[in-house]
């Protein structure tokens, strides 16, 4: 296939890299400084621990010149959900052919955001569970091989499963789309927003009494939420969706919150939250509205209440604007509480 990556952040490099590796027709499109270093120095992929250099791709600092060379297959965006728009409107002001997006983004309202922009039949829903480090610019590390997933509600499906899997990504095919994304969306809450307020780890926040009443509360106003809609959970590609749901909703707290602490805390070892990276990294914004907050949405739409995923949505971005010090729940799981 011949793809377009819009930007090479961590998931686009490691996909990008990937289907480029495997023979397929890779391009980027990059700011231009970042498409000179990658230009220049290639992309470096760590797979299995094994390092490798890759050259065979393509790599443009502006969407002008990477559409110039197309017809392109598919455009892939792998970029933060806070930046969707603002790219796809930087491909629109080209006047150039556009080709159908995948999406490969946490949270769900990027699709609906491309499908007004582009029209209806123009995006692939897709998500990643395999977890990627970016340790600098064209380097991606796999840290754990899961999968992605790929709905086959749009034509391109079945040939961008079988693509992924030709570079041996573990794509898995899903007809239900948003069954998909709102299950990959439970996923992505466990742990993240609390983790950045109170500057802890996960495995923390599941191991005490005070903090693991509050995840479990953001899970439960998700599934509620994905009831309303008529969408159950399912297991993605190396990830028990269902058992989280289970643990979260039916098992007796004396089974699951041991059980949950060890697979979403300990599993994680030292690294923090992508919420947490964010805040702590400096860099004004996270997606908590895309993600936490896109469940408040859909709470107050559907008439189910949220007020756990709505005020933590709420606080996370007064601390990311400066609204708030960090230093105002750290360390202080009894002030989140007393507030919530």
């Amino acid at each position: 296939m011949k793809l377009l990556f819009l930007g090479a952040g961590a998931i686009g490099t490691y996909v990008g890299g990937a289907l480029a590796s495997a023979g397929h027709q890779v391009s980027f499109s990059e700011q231009p400084a970042t498409a000179a270093a990658i230009g220049a120095s290639g992309l470096r992929l760590t797979r299995a621990g094994q390092l490798e250099t890759i050259r065979g791709f393509q790599i443009f600092g502006s969407p002008t010149e990477a559409l110039a060379a197309g017809p392109y297959d598919v455009a892939v965006c792998a970029l933060k959900s806070f930046d969707t728009e603002s790219a796809l409107t930087a491909l629109l002001d080209t006047r150039q052919p556009i080709p159908p997006v995948l999406s490969l983004q946490n949270g769900v309202a990027n699709e609906p955001l491309i499908r007004n922009l582009l029209g209806p039949d123009r995006v692939v829903t897709g998500t990643v569970t395999t977890a990627v480090s970016k340790p600098g610019v064209g380097e991606v590390i796999e840290e754990k091989l899961r999968g992605i997933g790929i709905a086959t509600d749009h034509p391109l499906g079945e040939s961008l499963v079988a693509a992924l899997n030709s570079a041996h990504l573990n794509a898995v095919a899903y007809a239900d789309p948003l069954a998909m994304k709102w299950s990959k969306l439970l996923t992505n809450l466990t742990g993240n927003a609390t983790s950045a307020i109170l500057d802890e780890p996960v495995s923390e926040l599941f191991a005490d009494p005070r903090t693991y009443c509050i995840e479990i509360a953001v899970l439960r106003e998700c599934l509620a939420v994905m009831a309303a809609q008529g969408l159950r959970p399912v297991d993605l590609p190396g990830t028990p969706v269902r058992a989280l749901a289970l643990a979260a909703q039916r098992l007796p707290r004396f089974i699951a919150q041991p059980a949950l602490t060890k697979a979403l805390g300990s599993g994680r070892g030292d690294k923090m939250p992508s919420f947490h990276i964010d805040l702590y990294g400096g860099r004004g914004r996270t997606e908590v509205r895309f993600l936490n907050g896109a469940v408040a949405e859909a709470g107050a739409r559907l008439g189910i209440p949220t007020p756990v995923n709505a005020i933590l949505t709420e606080t996370l971005e007064a601390l990311s604007s400066g609204a708030l010090d960090l230093a105002t729940y750290r360390h202080d799981p009894d002030a989140l509480l007393a507030m919530l």
